[in-house]
């Protein structure tokens, strides 16, 4: 391992309204430990363990961010001492940030697998009004990709089958009479779950 690299290698994750720079989703991360050759108590090592103390200062971090990336055209850039990387979809802009140290193309696959797993979700575009309308499925996948800063998953496939499946329902069909309506109904739904669970 790379000096200065560490497990925790994402420092958050934002989806923020190309709009008007808005949250609509958050997560930030902090390392449990302190980077080697810190020696602790010292403002380094502080800002190593919490970067921004409070949300004033995240959303402030957040809306300079935006303003930075809203008229530019590429992946990744250098702000504010931390490495950013992002892709604008729609009316959203998504971003991963690491610390100066980390591997940008880690990051990057990070930042591509959310991206792609969100389309393979929505299977539509991903927008605002989406993003907020499955927040669950985002919260989900981003959980599935980092948690707590190290990266866990990329591949967005993956990603979607530990997000969607449903709780699978072990029916009794022993319990089930086939000669009334109702069994017949049961029946015809089990057989249409387990034709829509093959055909995936």
């Amino acid at each position: 391992m790379a000096p200065g690299m560490s497990l925790y290698s994402v420092n958050a994750i934002l989806i923020l309204s190309s709009e008007d720079g808005s949250r609509i989703f958050s997560k930030w991360y902090n390392s449990p430990h302190q980077a080697a050759g810190q020696p602790s108590g010292t403002a380094a090592s502080a800002s190593a363990q919490n970067p921004f103390a409070d949300k004033a200062a995240q959303v402030r971090f957040e809306k300079a961010l935006l303003q930075k990336t809203a008229k530019q055209t590429g992946d990744i850039l250098l702000f504010d001492n931390r490495i950013v990387l992002y892709k604008m979809e729609a009316d959203v802009a998504i971003y991963v940030v690491g610390g100066v140290e980390e591997n940008e193309i880690l990051l990057y696959n990070v930042l591509l697998a959310l991206r792609d797993a969100l389309h393979l979700l929505f299977k539509q575009s991903v927008d605002k009004r989406t993003i907020i309308e499955n927040y669950d499925l985002v919260s989900l996948a981003i959980d599935e990709i980092v948690d707590d800063g190290v990266v866990l998953e990329t591949d967005p496939t993956i990603i979607v089958q530990r997000c969607s499946k449903a709780p699978s329902q072990d029916t009794n069909l022993g319990r089930i009479d086939p000669f009334t309506e109702q069994g017949m109904n049961n029946l015809a739904q089990i057989g249409k779950s387990k034709i829509l669970e093959w055909m995936r």
